[in-house]
């Protein structure tokens, strides 16, 4: 009955929701399209001829972003396990990101590009058990760092989004050592009860 409730509450505000309105009107695959924008508007992550590697990327609406930015001389690559539709200018993947093939892929994509700027917006499957969800999405955001950590260029960035909870803190402070500076953003977008922050990482060490 719960879990009925909810999922209720979730359809009433998907369907009211001025930012889902709003990415069905400029044709972007979601209204995460528009926590990117806020944060490459502020903090200017963006860039011509750059390539980025997007991570998480079903249903790709950060990837058109990036791809609209990055323009014909740059490179998206969009990771995910769930199907992604084709997108120009993006390189899509549909593979497990925890699985060794999935890198191996991403390589060969990059095709020897030096990476600019990882993104991540991934999340685990959601079982509604704290106890559960929180371990497993911390687990996958310490995989995109180590891939970040491994790919990107000196100076490079990395925006991930990050569920406030036990591990939060701790992985911030991996983060930290590896970059010049470290933001905690929560973006207009991002709904005021979701406990989600996004960790933008910047200057690869």
């Amino acid at each position: 009955m719960a879990k009925s409730k909810s999922s209720r509450r979730w359809l009433q505000e998907h369907v009211n929701d001025p930012y889902v309105k709003q990415a069905q009107q400029q044709g972007y695959r979601s209204r995460a399209a528009f926590k990117l924008l806020e944060l490459d508007q502020r903090d200017h992550l963006l860039r011509p001829g750059m390539t980025v590697v997007d991570l998480g990327a079903a249903p790709g609406s950060w990837s058109q972003i990036a791809a609209q930015r990055v323009g014909r001389l740059g490179h998206v690559v969009a990771l995910d396990i769930l199907p992604t539709e084709p997108l120009e200018g993006v390189t899509v993947l549909q593979l497990d990101f925890t699985v060794d093939a999935a890198l191996t892929a991403l390589d060969q994509a990059l095709n020897g590009r030096v990476v600019d700027l990882v993104i991540c917006d991934i999340a685990p499957n959601i079982t509604g058990i704290d106890s559960v969800d929180q371990p497993r999405a911390i687990y996958l955001v310490e995989l995109a760092l180590d891939f970040a950590l491994k790919k990107l260029r000196p100076g490079g960035d990395f925006l991930v989004k990050v569920f406030q909870g036990a591990g939060a803190e701790e992985f911030i402070k991996l983060c930290r050592p590896a970059f010049t500076s470290l933001a905690i953003r929560k973006p207009k977008a991002s709904r005021p009860r979701s406990n989600e922050v996004y960790v933008l990482a910047r200057r690869r060490k």
